[in-house]
């Protein structure tokens, strides 16, 4: 659904009225395009407590600098000094991107300099405003950043902005002599028919998950991209088993995308059972047993990419979503114990999350106007994401040079003023 809000506020006459009433007064983002694939400008890279060169004249397209050596409280002046003279010619839709370190956590005084450097990312990311974004790495010694870099500073992460994102080493990782392959469930529409584009875009072949229901459109999608359509409930009993068995006729998976998901909302003094056990069994009870089957199996190659699809209101909650809250919460433990467990790290395979905020979708399409709107303004880019914006992160996080990237989850949400 066209947001007409943000068309209007783009116009002159809408420029002067929003301005004039103190209303948000969105940029409309930059997003990927063959045509357009990176950001326009340069992007300069400085060290926190070095001497910088002269910015160049103009607008330049983003920042990066290094604070990964401050040690002490005092050693923050560094970070105003270098990105203060800055701020006001970081182009449109422009990036920063801070680097932290990993403290010694005995060290006191760098434990407090390094965790400061969270909150002033997150701060200001609420303050540039015109479409740019800020973003912390926190990288570990030896830490494999290209992947999450490159990411960073192009239009595709134009959605992801005020998160902290950690960084270890990684595995070595043999290049694979053939196509990788994708498995994407619930990609029938929405936001798992994005992903399973662009991943396509990305070279993987994919396969097509969705419900016998959506035989049809799965079909349809399979076909566009060049993947193959597998209809299939993944609360079946023997789900986990026919993925597997399709995961090896394509010569294992390499990215495993658990995206379907469903809500069926009521505040939980009015919800029956049936609601409750629904939401739960699709949205985390299948992605559970599912990757259980598959890892069992060796259905996963080696350095395989694991997504999940999480929510922001499995972070902050939301009322009359205790069940779909609660199945997204639980899909965070499960990337963070999976992610830890030593015969994943031992075979190479990461596990991650996205958490989407306010996707603009069929399903939001049909929230009531003025929840609809504040939905789209509670955030600091002041507008909806698109599937696109999650399909981008996820295409990241499947990456195979993003081995250095696990038990993490990652907001698409143009930093939602919900939540941590």
């Amino acid at each position: 659904m066209a947001d007409r809000y943000l068309h209007f506020s783009g116009t002159a006459p809408g420029r002067f009225l929003t301005r004039s009433l103190g209303l948000p007064q969105p940029t409309a983002l930059r997003r990927w395009s063959s045509a357009h694939p990176g950001l326009d400008g340069e992007v300069l890279r400085l060290t926190a407590g070095r001497p910088a060169d002269a910015p160049p004249a103009g607008r330049y397209a983003g920042v990066v600098l290094d604070a990964t050596a401050i040690a002490d409280p005092e050693g923050l002046h560094a970070v105003y000094a270098a990105l203060h003279p800055l701020v006001r010619g970081l182009a449109p839709c422009g990036r920063i991107v801070v680097l932290a370190g990993r403290p010694d956590p005995f060290d006191v005084r760098q434990s407090a300099a390094q965790q400061a450097l969270e909150g002033f990312v997150r701060s200001l990311a609420k303050e540039i405003g015109r479409g740019r974004t800020a973003l912390l790495l926190r990288l570990a010694p030896g830490a494999a950043a290209d992947s999450t870099l490159e990411f960073l500073l192009s239009p595709k992460s134009a959605y992801v902005s005020g998160q902290v994102v950690e960084v270890g080493a990684a595995p070595r990782r043999p290049d694979p002599a053939r196509t990788r392959t994708a498995l994407v469930t619930g990609a029938a529409r929405g936001i798992g028919e994005a992903v399973a584009q662009t991943l396509a875009r990305d070279g993987l072949h994919v396969v097509c998950l969705d419900v016998p229901q959506a035989a049809g459109p799965l079909a349809e999608v399979a076909r566009r991209l060049g993947g193959t359509a597998l209809p299939l409930d993944v609360t079946a009993a023997d789900a986990g088993e026919r993925i597997a068995a399709a995961a090896a006729g394509a010569g294992g998976l390499d990215v495993l995308v658990h995206n379907a998901g469903i809500t069926r909302d009521r505040r939980l003094a009015n919800m029956d059972a049936a609601r409750w056990d629904a939401v739960l069994d699709v949205n985390l009870g299948s992605v559970v047993r599912t990757t259980e089957e598959l890892l069992k199996t060796d259905a996963l190659n080696p350095h395989a990419r694991i997504v999940a699809t999480a929510s922001i209101s499995g972070i902050a909650g939301n009322a009359g979503q205790t069940n779909y809250a609660a199945s997204k919460a639980g899909i965070i433990g499960f990337v963070h114990a999976l992610a830890a467990d030593p015969a994943v790290v031992e075979r190479g395979i990461t596990v991650n999350a996205v958490a989407p905020g306010f996707i603009e979708t069929k399903m939001t399409a049909a929230v009531p106007f003025l929840i609809r709107e504040a939905g789209r303004r509670m955030n600091s880019l002041g507008q909806g994401g698109l599937p696109v914006d999650v399909a981008e992160t996820v295409a990241w996080l499947g990456a195979a040079g993003s081995g250095g990237v696990t038990g993490q989850v990652v907001r698409v949400c143009g930093q939602s003023l919900l939540g941590a």
